[in-house]
């Protein structure tokens, strides 16, 4: 009797034991399949950002919406308009194609906004109107804002005057000629086959180059296809701006180290004509030049990588025209120069 009762205890134990064997296998399951789930969610979200960017935004059209932002902002207008937003609005109707833009149509927008109708009103059935919003805040964010300018006052003393409007600057100095015409996708051939992903400025070896933004240099030094060449970051990340091919010898400002922040209308370099070497500081490159491109990163798996994306930068350097860094002579002995003018950003 007492083997028999046993017998049954030990049936019943080893039935329990399977049940709770199949539960916890079944809770290590659930949370795998959970964990698995939760990756893949975390996989989409990082992948859902933009890919590409095909900024044709017309130099008349970024002289037009930003001088109706300045001017709102400036006489305190009760309606003060976002120069991007209107921008994002025009891409939207237009399929991001600005080649047959017409002022009337930026007329027709501020008439609606004017009459008390909001973007978001006017936006909400646009498909793709969040989109370009922000792929031109990536591409312009940094232009227009507060900030502190150095002038004289009637007495030749220099004061800072607080002001708001376009803060970022032609990278070529004040007083210096170049020329430049729509060379972006055009081919090259030097290493591999490729297309030219900048816009190149034609000017006189040694004319001083100008930060456009202000941010961190991330690189500084010799590439055999961009010569001595400047890489700097934007506060915000989302723009790389790449000065090349500046001068032999003696290529950047003085004091300039990977890792220093520098202003917007800051002197970083000079014109120059090296590249296209894996030797150091060789003059191989045809005719004296800038090149500057300015790539966009909205995601850091784009940096350094083939899905690196690059803009034409054609329509910028004409709209950056109106504001250029005037600068100096403030080292006779390297002859470097320096901005006569300095410049504090104001959030």
């Amino acid at each position: 009797m007492f083997i028999k009762s046993f017998k049954m205890n030990i049936k019943f134990i080893s039935f329990i034991i399977s049940i709770l064997l199949v539960m916890i296998l079944s809770i290590v399951i659930f949370y795998s399949f959970a964990e698995d789930a939760g990756n893949e969610e975390t996989s989409s979200d990082k992948n859902d950002y933009i890919k590409w960017v095909d900024f044709n935004v017309t130099s008349e059209a970024l002289k037009l919406t930003s001088k109706l932002d300045i001017e709102s902002h400036n006489n305190n207008s009760e309606i003060q308009y976002n120069w991007i937003e209107l921008l994002a609005y025009l891409a939207s109707q237009n399929g991001g194609n600005f080649k047959n833009f017409k002022q009337s149509h930026l007329d027709d927008l501020i008439k609606k906004l004017n009459n008390r109708e909001t973007i978001s009103d006017l936006t909400s059935n646009m498909k793709f109107y969040d989109y370009y919003y922000e792929a031109y805040s990536a591409v312009l964010s940094g232009f227009i804002g507060n900030y502190s300018i150095e002038t004289c006052n009637e007495n030749g003393e220099k004061v800072f005057e607080d002001r708001y409007g376009i803060k970022a600057f032609l990278p070529i100095a004040k007083n210096y000629n170049f020329s430049h015409y729509d060379d972006f996708g055009n081919s090259r051939s030097y290493g591999f086959k490729r297309v030219h992903l900048g816009n190149d400025l034609m000017g006189s070896i040694g004319t001083p180059i100008i930060a456009v933004e202000s941010g961190v240099i991330e690189h500084l030094g010799w590439n055999q296809y961009g010569g001595w060449r400047i890489g700097i970051r934007s506060f915000d990340s989302k723009r790389y701006y790449y000065y090349a091919h500046l001068r032999k010898n003696h290529p950047y400002a003085e004091g300039l180290e990977e890792g220093m922040i520098v202003k917007a209308g800051d002197v970083i370099g000079y014109l120059g004509m090296t590249g296209y070497s894996v030797k150091e500081n060789v003059n191989n490159i045809n005719v004296p030049h800038l090149h500057f491109g300015m790539q966009l990163i909205f995601d850091e798996s784009q940096v350094d990588s083939p899905n690196e994306i690059w803009i034409d930068v054609y329509q910028i350097i004409e709209f950056l025209k109106q504001n250029r860094s005037e600068v100096y002579v403030s080292n006779e002995e390297t002859k470097d120069y320096s901005r006569k003018f300095d410049m504090m950003e104001n959030e």
